[in-house]
């Protein structure tokens, strides 16, 4: 660059002699500036890399816009230009140079068009983001600048700035993926823009990080999901682009869909597409969603990114692990490579902290964790891993979760005969639906289904299913259904009938689209591969269709008499009794008609007050956390306080 700055003095000093200063001082020390120049640039100059070369060979520069840069970056660059520049402009302190002051020293005319083509808003300059010009005095005498990105790359530093930084990651490359080589082909030939479609459980990241790399072109990957909504993501879009071609690699966007989200509404989204497809750089786009044919006037290419196997999942273990540390039933777990290589990563960092030996059962558990999304969730686990022992329910009920946890168990075994499964796109997964009054032991049940399973219990967050946006809603159902498949858990959706309610007349557009997420869940629920527990307290208010699709309905019935005497006996076994003033459970059982759950309610607050008085849980205890409940649960109270007679 200072053999490029050494060449401006020349041209530099010819706009000194035009100028005539009338100002003896200003003449004097326009003068001396430019002697400090000729010492400065005089004789021979270090051997340095000549980035900007580089700059005008991937965006495709001519040399006229070289020496647009050259003058326009001098300021910034010696600070006795800024100075000559500054006394040529009329000003007394050191400037940035003007239009009409770049259009000198480069020799073009101020009037001609070819000078607004080349400083315009339109030109290569401009658009590429390489220059700015300011916009509050008449275009010759605007300031030009190079942003600092460039400047900063044409000293010979290369690093993001903060925003552009928490955006970046890291793909797992996988050659593999592109077995007919078409998107590899396409970064070849230069194509500026393809649209990698990929669904869930695809590795479209991973496709198009191995594309670039058989291509031999590096990659900067950003997730676009990352970027806060009150982001303009039109102008981070060029920057971007700008970034990957400084640095000479192709850019990969991860979540493009954000383009054109809803909730961008800051952002032009054709704006932002038509910087994608004008690109000097490789884009490739990376969405679950189909291209759209409005986002642009021309269609890109589109590729489909295959379903990541297991043995493509063994080789990224391997690869972060260590061979023979994955075993099949963490191979076995559907996430993308980049979730791997990020479990992978917490696992071994977990155990160099812990002192814990890194083994398969530890990184299926930093998968779950890392995994998991915010709609789903692993539910507070008990302390005491719950059994059927726990469960206090008719015989009916009880041997129907029995045979819900045998056929998980044989699950396996009975869909490996291919004549079996079912030919119509139905998934292998069973679904079960738990009704009944509250604390009746719906989600107990789900904690023991998925302890004697050996499985994690993901418990939906309905709150943060549900979007006010169009088709939002479906999308984080997807997301649920697949990270439940992938992870191998049960999922566990608690209050299903807000979710999963009936649908309705279409007396408006709000009922349309409530139809249309009943109906989604309906089509999803056949298609899924996982174990799904729904649990409602109003089996009347689920859609009729769900039961069709239940491969187990289980009705948990308010206690009788004898089924409360067992629960009283079952939690109060648990607590030290007062001798001296015995609990009657006979007579609880009898006089108080409330669920398991109210039950233990009940035995808890007796805990608590017994041990606050220092004293064993008595009948006294147990009567008045009984009245307390009553109360809280709004029920009459009888006159005795539900004492024996």
């Amino acid at each position: 660059m200072r053999e490029r700055l050494a060449r401006l003095l020349k041209p530099v000093e010819l706009a000194a002699d035009r100028r005539h200063v009338a100002d003896p001082a200003l003449a004097a020390r326009l003068e001396a500036a430019l002697e400090v120049l000729r010492d400065e640039y005089a004789g021979p100059l270090p051997q340095q890399e000549d980035r900007l070369a580089g700059v005008a060979d991937v965006f495709g520069l001519d040399p006229e816009d070289v020496d647009v840069l050259t003058v326009a970056a001098a300021p910034d660059l010696d600070v006795n230009l800024a100075l000559v520049f500054g006394l040529l402009r009329g000003q007394r302190a050191p400037a940035r140079a003007s239009t009409g002051l770049v259009l000198e020293l480069t020799g073009q005319p101020s009037l001609s068009s070819e000078a607004h083509a080349r400083l315009g808003a339109g030109s290569p300059l401009r658009r590429h983001g390489l220059l700015e010009q300011s916009s509050d005095r008449p275009w010759l005498l605007r300031d030009v600048w190079l942003p600092d990105r460039v400047l900063a790359h044409l000293t010979g530093v290369d690093q993001l700035d903060g925003p552009l930084a928490a955006l970046l990651v890291d793909p797992v490359p996988l050659p593999d993926l592109d077995a007919d080589g078409v998107l590899t082909a396409a970064v070849e030939a230069g194509a500026p823009l393809v649209w990698v479609r990929s669904p869930l459980g695809s590795g479209g990241l991973s496709l198009a990080a191995g594309a670039l790399a058989a291509a031999g072109v590096g990659c900067l990957a950003v997730d676009l999901a990352r970027v806060p909504p009150s982001a303009d993501l039109s102008a981070l879009v060029r920057a971007l682009v700008r970034e990957a071609a400084l640095r000479g690699a192709g850019l990969v966007l991860a979540h493009a869909d954000q383009l054109a989200g809803p909730e961008r509404a800051g952002t032009d989204p054709a704006a932002a597409f038509l910087a994608l497809a004008q690109a000097v750089v490789p884009v490739l786009a990376v969405s679950d969603r189909p291209w759209q044919p409005l986002w642009l006037a021309r269609h890109p290419l589109v590729v489909e990114a295959p379903p990541v196997t297991t043995q493509h999942r063994t080789v990224v273990w391997d690869q972060h692990l260590g061979t023979g540390v994955a075993d099949p039933a963490l191979t076995a777990l559907r996430l993308a490579p980049e979730s791997i290589a990020d479990a992978a990563r917490y696992a071994t960092d977990l155990a160099a902290l812990t002192g814990a030996e890194l083994s398969a059962g530890s990184a299926r558990a930093a998968a779950r964790r890392v995994a998991g999304s915010m709609t789903t969730g692993p539910a507070a686990a008990p302390r005491r891993a719950p059994s059927f022992d726990d469960l206090v329910l008719p015989d009916h009920a009880a041997a129907t979760l029995r045979r819900l946890v045998s056929w998980a168990q044989h699950r396996d075994e009975v869909l490996a005969d291919g004549r079996l499964v079912d030919v119509g796109g139905k998934g292998t997964g069973l679904a079960a639906l738990f009704s009944g009054s509250p604390g009746t032991g719906k989600t107990l049940a789900a904690h023991v289904i998925a302890a004697e399973l050996g499985l994690d219990l993901f418990r939906v967050d309905i709150t943060s299913i549900v979007d006010k946006y169009i088709g939002e809603t479906e999308k984080n159902l997807e997301r649920v259904f697949h990270e439940a498949e992938s992870l191998d858990v049960l999922l566990f959706f608690d209050e299903a009938d807000a979710l999963f309610g009936k649908r309705s007349d279409v007396k408006d557009a709000h009922d349309r689209y409530a139809n249309q997420e009943v109906a989604y869940l309906l089509q999803r629920m056949e298609s899924f591969d996982g174990i799904t527990v729904l649990a409602t307290n109003l089996h009347g208010n689920l859609d009729p269709a769900f039961s069709r699709r239940m491969s187990f309905i289980v009705h948990f019935p308010d206690p009788d008499e004898p089924t409360r005497r067992l629960l009283w006996r079952s939690h109060l076994d648990r607590v030290t009794t007062d001798p001296a003033d015995p609990v009657d459970v006979t007579h609880l059982a009898k006089q108080i008609e409330l669920a398991g759950g109210d039950i233990r309610n009940i035995v808890l607050a007796a805990a608590y007050d017994a041990i606050a008085a220092g004293q064993p849980v008595g009948m006294r205890h147990v009567l008045a956390a009984t009245v307390a409940e009553y109360h809280k649960l709004g029920r009459r109270v009888p006159a005795d306080g539900f004492a024996p007679g």
